[in-house]
């Protein structure tokens, strides 16, 4: 039994005993073949409860500072994201971001599944922010379903500087997979890369009936912190004109990323 197996052999039953999280929808996921799960991002610990709660392996990526830390809490962190398989993303884009993908489409192309979080960083205020184009090129380069996921509840439970959630209503609901296959081969039209994410992020804020917010979560946090109301960790780079509006995309909002373990 490797170390996933066993974590979630040994942590799953504690994780449910200790909070009871229930999901909703657990049989869209595919017994087997490949599947990209997309979810929103509220807290922390929206990487350990979803896992555990699936019977199928889920691998998530992680920002590279977690493989890159000293001391013996940087030495845990690397360890637990290396054994649960963690895929290391570098956030300043370019040929780092490209390296993150194709780690992503050699998953899928074993035919596992791969977690991806659109908004790219965790919600500063549990509202959902507008995703990246980096799932919608996944999905098409993979050929891949996008199965969107929500999590619910946990901005509540886990609010950002808390370390551990509290015992409140946890839950997820898996929707039905989206299939783009009627877009195959233009993975690099930017305009379908858009349509498709905002299809997706529609779809999860039906799921989880957040308020949608047409901002970079990484924006929202930067003006934010501007005035004074958060002093949490910044996402690196930010895309939005003065004002908050988003600019068009461009070849570093392909920079998606998922995460295993905490992230700002």
């Amino acid at each position: 039994m490797g170390f996933y197996q066993a974590l979630k052999a040994t942590g799953g039953p504690l994780l449910k005993a200790t909070y009871k999280p229930w999901i909703k929808g657990k049989e869209n996921i595919p017994a087997e073949g490949p599947a990209i799960l997309a979810s929103n991002h509220n807290a922390v610990w929206d990487s350990v409860f979803l896992p555990m709660m699936l019977d199928r392996e889920l691998v998530f990526m992680g920002k590279a500072d977690y493989f890159t830390g000293t001391g013996v809490k940087g030495w845990a962190t690397k360890t637990f994201m290396r054994a649960v398989g963690t895929i290391p993303v570098d956030r300043s884009g370019g040929r780092a971001s490209e390296a993150a993908l194709q780690a992503g489409l050699d998953r899928l192309a074993q035919g596992e599944l791969f977690g991806i979080y659109p908004e790219g960083t965790r919600s500063p205020d549990g509202r959902l922010y507008r995703g990246k184009t980096g799932v919608a090129r996944l999905a098409l380069l993979s050929g891949a379903p996008v199965i969107p996921v929500a999590m619910v509840g946990m901005h509540d439970a886990q609010p950002i500087g808390q370390r551990f959630p509290s015992r409140t209503d946890i839950g997820m609901i898996i929707g039905e997979p989206l299939d783009f296959s009627r877009y195959k081969g233009l993975d690099k039209d930017r305009y379908v890369l858009r349509a498709i994410t905002d299809e997706i992020m529609y779809n999860l804020m039906l799921l989880s009936g957040q308020t949608y917010v047409d901002m970079y979560a990484a924006d929202m946090k930067a003006q934010l912190a501007a005035e004074g109301k958060f002093d949490g960790p910044m996402p690196t780079g930010t895309t939005s004109t003065p004002g908050g509006r988003a600019l068009p995309p461009t070849d570093d909002d392909d920079n998606d990323e998922g995460d295993a373990g905490p992230r700002p």
